[in-house]
C-alpha cells in the first residue's frame, strides 16, 4: 500500500525554463537552442545542482567562452527570470493528497542550494511537504542511486510503499531500479488521471 508521495519540484510543481530568460537575450531561436545546447547546457546545470558553486561554475564557462561572457552570467545573474511560476494543477493534487492525511509527502529535487532559497521564498507551498531533499545541500542528484538513498534514510521510507513523481524519464527510471514506483509527469492532468488509476485519489 502507497503511503508515500515524493516529488520533483522543477517542470512538475514549478515551471522552470531557460528559454523564459534567453528568449529576452536572443532575437534568433535557433542562436538561443545552439547556446543552451552547447554552452550553458543541462550537464552543466546539474554540476551546480550536484554542488559546485555557482561561481565556479560560471567562471570555468567564461574561460571556455570568452566571446559569450554576458550571457553566461546571466544564468545565474537573472535566474530568477527562468521561474514561470507555480504548475497550479500539480500544486492542487499535491494539496489534495497532503489534505487527505493518507500520505506523508517530500519533495526530492535537484537544485542549487544557492538559488533554492529564491524558490523557498516564492512559492509558499514548499513548506507542505514533510521534508526536502536538494541536491546541492547534499552534494549528490539524481538519477545516483545514493541520493535516493538519502531520502529513505532520512525519512524512514520504503520505496516499494512509496510513489515518485518527475518529468524526467531518466530519474524515473533510476528511482524504479531502486524499487521505487514512478509516474513520468507530462501534464497535471494526466497526473490526475494516473493517481485516481492508483486510487490515490
Amino acid at each position: 500500500m502507497t503511503n508515500t508521495i515524493i516529488f520533483d519540484l522543477g517542470g512538475v510543481l514549478i515551471d522552470w525554463n531557460p528559454h523564459y530568460l534567453y528568449d529576452k537575450i536572443f532575437t534568433n531561436p535557433a542562436e538561443r537552442d545552439h547556446f543552451l545546447a552547447n554552452i550553458c547546457t543541462s550537464d552543466w546545470n546539474e554540476e551546480q545542482d550536484a554542488g559546485r558553486t555557482i561561481s565556479e561554475g560560471t567562471e570555468l564557462l567564461v574561460a571556455q567562452h570568452p566571446g559569450q561572457e554576458e550571457n553566461i552570467r546571466a544564468f545565474y545573474g537573472r535566474w530568477e527570470e527562468m521561474l514561470g511560476g507555480a504548475i497550479e494543477g500539480t500544486v492542487a493534487l499535491f494539496k489534495q493528497l497532503k489534505d487527505s492525511g493518507r500520505f506523508k509527502v517530500y519533495a526530492l529535487t535537484n537544485w542549487s542550494t544557492e538559488t533554492f532559497g529564491i524558490a523557498q521564498s516564492k512559492y509558499d507551498f514548499l513548506n507542505w511537504f514533510d521534508g526536502i531533499v536538494v541536491s546541492g545541500v547534499e552534494k549528490t542528484r539524481k538519477p545516483y542511486p545514493e541520493f535516493y538513498q538519502i531520502l529513505f534514510d532520512r525519512y524512514q521510507v520504503n520505496p516499494a510503499e512509496a510513489l515518485f513523481i518527475d518529468d524526467n524519464l531518466r530519474n524515473i527510471k533510476a528511482a524504479e531500479a531502486l524499487g521505487l514506483p514512478g509516474i513520468r509527469f507530462t501534464s497535471s492532468q494526466e497526473l490526475e488521471e494516473q493517481l485516481i488509476q492508483k486510487k490515490l485519489l
